[in-house]
Formats: structure tokens, sequence, C-alpha cells
């Protein structure tokens, strides 16, 4: 038997868009369930992301929805990110720099990436959806 974490962000009109984003930066393919599949819905709200699943062949996995309660996320269509922070870690330097230079088109970047005390390369960016991500690379020469 196995267990893991996967993080879940919720939109308001922005999942599908959002996912998108997520498998340039990530890899893989969306995998996206409309409301309207499921019978939930009327006119425009049918379409909305009622589940949309992002997993990558190097292991990463994404999921996301587009928020339809009254009182779900409203901050301009975007996530509600609260105080949760993604983190991107591991030795693949090509990889976890190649998905620091996605999330940072239309970013806004924290703390660059670059060696830390700790010695690896650590960089801290808010995408353009007001995700919260920390890439750190281990070993990693800036």
């Amino acid at each position: 038997m196995t267990a893991r974490l996967t993080p879940y962000l919720n939109f308001r009109g922005k999942a599908r868009e959002a996912l998108a984003f997520y498998a340039g930066v990530l890899g893989g393919t969306p995998e996206i369930t409309t409301y309207g599949a499921f019978g939930h819905g009327t006119g425009a709200e049918a379409d909305l992301v009622m589940h949309g699943a992002l997993e990558t062949d190097t292991g990463l996995a994404l999921f996301a929805a587009d928020d339809n309660r009254p009182d779900g996320p409203r901050v301009d269509g975007a996530v509600d990110p609260g105080w949760v922070t993604l983190a991107l870690v591991g030795d693949d330097d090509a990889l976890l720099r190649r998905c620091w230079a996605g999330l940072v088109e239309g970013g806004t970047v924290v703390v660059p990436l670059e060696t830390a005390p700790w010695g690896d390369a650590f960089g801290e960016v808010n995408d353009r959806y007001g995700v919260k991500w920390m890439v750190n690379i281990a070993g990693a020469v800036s």
C-alpha cells in the first residue's frame, strides 16, 4: 500500500488556464473533468473545472478545480493561497531550473535562485496566479 500528498489548488474560473500553464512549466498533460460532465451547473458554470489533474513523468502531481461555492476564492479569479507554499526540491538541476524559469514568467521573484547558506541553489517566486513556490536544488552551484 502507498500514500502520497498532492497539492489541490482552488481557482475561480482560471483552473483550466492554470493547469495548462503548470503543464508547460512542470510537464505532463492536464486531465480535466467539468461540472457539466457530472450534471452540475448550467451555462458557463457547467464548463468550469470540477477536477483537474496534472501528473508528470518525473513524479510531480498537482490537482486543481474551479471552486464554484458562493464562499469560494475571490482573488480576481486566482487561487487563494493563504499560508500554503509549494516546494519543488531535488537534485535534477536541469529540470528544476526549467521549472523555475517557467514559474517566474509573469510572476514575482521573492528570493532569486542562487546559492543559499546551506549550499544548495534556492529561490522563491509568487507565480502569475499568486501561488507561492520555493525551489531548492540540492548540491547545485548557481
